[in-house]
């Protein structure tokens, strides 16, 4: 292979892995988005009345276990408060936001 061809070889490899690296960036943003909205509307849906994972999937149309995964990140990130029982599933409840200057 003559250092032309490699140079070729070495510029097609280089073109292919920054779109391989374009697609991965994107689909990440993608999903930041959606997972931003989902969890903008869990807070929404939570911030006046407390409600059970099953109660907040049927709101929003997403499996159990995905509502679980989001309200435990937000508990996480202190956003979000258990707030007792219905029953055998736990309450949950947008965290209180602290008023600064008291």
């Amino acid at each position: 292979m003559s250092d032309k061809d490699a140079a070729k070889t070495k510029a097609q490899i280089l073109k292919d892995l920054r779109e391989t690296h374009r697609t991965t960036v994107d689909r990440t943003q993608d999903l930041l988005k959606e997972q931003g909205k989902i969890e903008r509307e869990i807070l929404k849906l939570i911030k006046e009345e407390s409600m059970t994972v099953p109660t907040l999937a049927s709101r929003i149309d997403l499996p159990t276990h995905r509502v679980l995964w989001f309200l435990t990140a937000l508990k996480k990130y202190d956003l979000v408060q258990e707030d007792g029982m219905d029953g055998e599933y736990v309450l949950y409840r947008r965290k209180e936001e602290l008023h600064h200057g008291h």
